[in-house]
């Protein structure tokens, strides 16, 4: 989850940079850099390269951390629920949301 902070730390980051003059930007060597290979180089486009690019990694980290966090109780050899949770809550927990839920609440803070 870490890393989803870190990924939609950049995106907002990147898109308040872009507003900046060049004289505005400073001149820390690895800033240049950056923004020369976001907003100079192939016209323009590596920026929206690497905002699909987030996404996907965005997305993936959402199902990893999903399927992670998913607990299946297997009925056929008579399980009990976590927690003794009743079997709607236990049916929940099995799907995968709350993992989801929290990569996106907590991943987006």
């Amino acid at each position: 989850m870490s890393v989803v902070g870190m990924l939609e730390g950049m995106q907002i980051a990147f898109f308040g940079v872009a507003k900046l003059t060049d004289d505005e930007r400073g001149d820390n060597k690895w800033a240049l850099s950056t923004c020369d290979i976001l907003y100079n180089r192939r016209d323009g486009l590596n920026l929206p390269a690497f905002m699909i690019g987030r996404q996907l990694c965005v997305v993936t980290c959402f199902f990893v951390v999903a399927r992670v966090t998913t607990q299946t109780i297997n009925e056929e050899l008579n399980e009990s629920n976590v927690m003794n949770l009743p079997d709607p809550i236990q049916n929940f927990l099995n799907y995968g949301f709350q993992g989801a839920l929290i990569t996106t609440i907590l991943g987006s803070i």
